[in-house]
């Protein structure tokens, strides 16, 4: 509590301030040739670390005289660093406030010192995680082997077994746990594809039932490459749809293919749903290559998913209210800071747990709805995609984008009505790297192949979704609309995946069949625009299905002259977009020819465009986080927009055009 006051009179404030950065982040946002102004005002560095952590480090000597913490906190941490001290020889312990995400309340523990080994008796069940103590009680002890003695008698005492449970055994994970990379074995539908399922899987999780989709694909149509044998359905609660063809050499081999067809049974209400710009930093990732870690903010290093801060203007974009580093500062200090300025509009507990709290939204609704796939509309990982280089094989999914799959979606999205179903995919600006374009876009079309429900085997492509109960069928073309983002490599180095300024030099992705260079890039896009409206002219006139619909990254309103076009002499019946960040209901529009459209850019992986908050007179849509929930029949598609906490905020009906 002191240090406010102590560290603005210590003389070498410039070196605490550096090294202290260091340690919160690690490296700055991802804009890395900027250094957040949380983090460059002495001032504003000890508000921060006098609200937020307090840190004695064993290389800054010149400390120890200018600060003096509370006798019981000052011996907690002398505690700490001699056991740190010996192990590795140069520590810094930190006492941390719940400010750090994932580790719930620290505990008084940590703060006041205490006498004797630990015990869970005094530490309490549940306990967070502290490395500076020699045994744990939370329920992770177990599997890392350092419990507490009293643990199993004190926290688990409702057991009938005296004995600790397993960490191979399902009874201890739960059926369709997320997965776990330290656990020696898995409990989800996954498994049996990994070949990592714990033994008693089957016995305790193939009879829970959990989020099993009714959906089963169809063989493959003749016009497709030739396929290899479909994967026998594992026995599992939920199967997924199974890709029925080998991995492509390269991305681009499947584009503009049919994919086969998603058969749906039932006659019973159907509901698909639509999600986009949902994927958050996971700051837990060790990156390569050079390559700055996926954190933005304090407590942005933990496991994800966090929301990354943009900026936030009026609803005309005419006037900068709050910028990227001033919102960098509200979500690193919970809206507290001194650059956290009304102009952010931020609002605690729901611009920092956007993702979440979406997500948490949806599986509430998946599991009475049963929806039977989810339309992503892409920005899937911020802030550039898998943190990759293009060019990986095709066959092979790499260590980091398993992880950040398992951490931003798997982990995430899951659940009763969910699990295994598919999500048809597109990739969105950030996914192609944001303002670069070599980062591991084709390991997203990669994935495809390592999944029981992602869908990306091209940039472009489209399926047929047959429900075959009710006598109707939607053809449903996914749209690479990155064009608008690709521009001359001179111009909006922060906004521009072909700019010159952020790829590095010599960047090319021609062997995953992407641009082959920089000068090259804006080329690139413009030919795959042009090739993809020819070819979905041709699919959408000779489609003979009763509904028609187009997924893809840009929102309503751009290249508008092609998709009135796709509507009045081709029957395009809806388009689903993102990218803004919000959510946008466009019912019977005008400037799309009487064309339905929506912008489902708020899954929250990034700040939305206007505050959350009361104040609506800034928003571009009705909501600033959520979701869209379909109700389709052969004769009606019922369209609702659903806001984070779960209300409809807005409804429309579209009929066959």
């Amino acid at each position: 509590l002191k240090l406010r006051g102590e560290l603005l009179r210590f003389p070498k404030i410039a070196r605490i301030e550096s090294l202290t950065a260091q340690r919160l982040v690690h490296s700055s946002s991802p804009f890395d040739n900027k250094m957040p102004a949380t983090w460059r005002s002495a001032s504003a560095l000890t508000s921060l670390l006098a609200t937020s952590t307090i840190s004695w480090a064993a290389d800054v000597p010149e400390v120890a005289p200018l600060v003096s913490p509370p006798s019981s906190l000052a011996e907690s941490a002398s505690k700490a660093l001699d056991s740190t001290e010996k192990a590795n020889g140069n520590a810094t312990a930190v006492i941390t406030n719940k400010k750090l995400r994932g580790l719930g309340d620290v505990g008084a523990e940590a703060a006041k010192g205490h006498n004797g080994p630990r015990t869970c008796a005094s530490a309490g069940c549940n306990a967070p995680y502290i490395p500076a103590e020699s045994c744990q009680c939370n329920e992770y002890c177990n599997v890392f082997s350092n419990c507490c003695d009293d643990y199993w008698e004190t926290c688990r005492a409702h057991r009938t077994t005296t004995t600790p449970p397993s960490s191979d055994s399902c009874s201890t994970h739960g059926c369709d746990a997320p997965y776990k990379p330290w656990l020696p074995c898995q409990c989800n539908s996954l498994c049996h594809k990994f070949n990592n399922c714990c033994n008693d899987y089957e016995a305790i999780c193939s009879s829970s039932g959990g989020g099993g989709s009714s959906t089963t694909a169809a063989p493959p149509t003749g016009e497709e490459p030739s396929p290899v044998p479909s994967p026998a359905p594992h026995p599992g609660p939920t199967r997924g749809y199974i890709p029925s063809h080998q991995a492509p050499t390269n991305a681009f081999e499947y584009k503009g293919m049919a994919w086969p067809d998603l058969v749906v049974s039932g006659t019973g209400e159907m509901h698909f749903f639509a999600i986009g710009d949902w994927g958050g930093l996971d700051g837990s990732l060790e990156t390569t290559g050079g390559r700055p870690r996926l954190i933005a903010y304090y407590g942005g290093h933990t496991a994800g998913p966090h929301v990354f801060p943009r900026n936030r203007y009026n609803k005309d974009h005419s006037d900068l209210l709050c910028t990227h580093e001033q919102l960098v500062e509200c979500y690193g200090t919970d809206g507290k800071g001194d650059q956290c300025v009304a102009g952010c509009g931020y609002v605690e507990g729901v611009d920092d747990e956007a993702q979440l709290l979406v997500a948490s939204a949806l599986k509430s609704r998946a599991a009475s709805a049963d929806p039977k796939f989810i339309v992503n509309v892409g920005d899937n990982f911020y802030w550039g995609g898998i943190e990759v280089d293009c060019g990986q094989a095709m066959g092979q999914i790499t260590p980091t984008a398993r992880h950040q799959f398992n951490q931003i979606f798997e982990g995430v999205y899951s659940g009763a009505g969910l699990s295994g179903k598919p999500w048809l995919s597109v990739l969105g600006n950030h996914d192609w790297g944001g303002r670069v374009f070599n980062n591991g876009w084709d390991q997203q079309i990669a994935y495809t192949w390592a999944s029981s429900r992602w869908l990306l085997p091209a940039p472009y492509w489209y399926m047929r979704v047959n429900f075959q109960d009710l006598g109707f069928d939607v053809d449903i073309f996914m749209v690479d609309s990155n064009v608008e983002d690709a521009m001359s490599p001179e111009k909006d180095p922060e906004h521009n995946i072909c700019g010159r300024e952020h790829n590095p030099s010599g960047a090319s992705c021609a062997a995953a069949g992407g641009p082959a260079s920089v000068d090259s890039c804006p080329g690139f896009f413009d030919s795959l625009m042009e090739e993809q409206r020819t070819w979905l002219e041709n699919k959408m006139g000779q489609s003979q299905a009763n509904w028609q619909i187009v997924n893809t990254h840009f929102p309503c309103g751009h290249q508008s002259w092609w998709y009135r076009k796709l509507r009045t002499q081709f029957g395009l019946d809806l388009l689903i977009t993102g990218h803004r960040h919000d959510q946008e209901l466009w019912s019977n529009s005008g400037m799309l020819g009487g064309l339905t459209c929506v912008v489902t850019g708020g899954g929250g992986g990034i700040s939305s465009e206007a505050s959350p908050g009361d104040d609506h007179s800034e928003w571009y849509g009705q909501a600033q986080y959520g979701f869209f929930d379909f109700t389709i029949s052969k004769e009606r598609i019922f369209v609702e927009n659903i806001n984070y906490d779960g209300t409809v905020v807005a409804s429309s009906t579209v009929y066959p055009h």
